[in-house]
């Protein structure tokens, strides 16, 4: 990997190659973490009051639930940003003489 954060990616058609560039940050995925706890907070504030109702297996299948259902979400958010974030540059020929 070079300083610029990219990673020589060798080319099978020719000489020249390309870069392989991400540029995500963690700006770029702090609004999903932050959205995401807040599902955790919220399940587990529904679980405890179904526990002080008396209702502990209701209590326990529902934060389960909204986590089990909420992690392909996340996932496939944080995917498509990493995806978005990576570029294929062509690395600059070289001058022949």
């Amino acid at each position: 990997m070079t300083s610029s954060g990219t990673a020589p990616i060798p080319s099978a058609l020719g000489s020249q190659g390309y870069n392989l560039r991400c540029t995500l940050t963690f700006g770029d995925i702090y609004a999903q973490i932050l959205i995401w706890m807040v599902v955790i907070f919220v399940s587990l504030a529904a679980g405890l009051a179904l526990m002080g109702a008396s209702r502990p297996l209701f209590a326990l299948v529902g934060v389960g639930l909204i986590l089990v259902l909420s992690l392909p979400f996340l996932l496939f958010a944080f995917t498509t940003t990493l995806l978005n974030h990576i570029a294929l540059e062509p690395r600059p020929q070289a001058p022949s003489s």
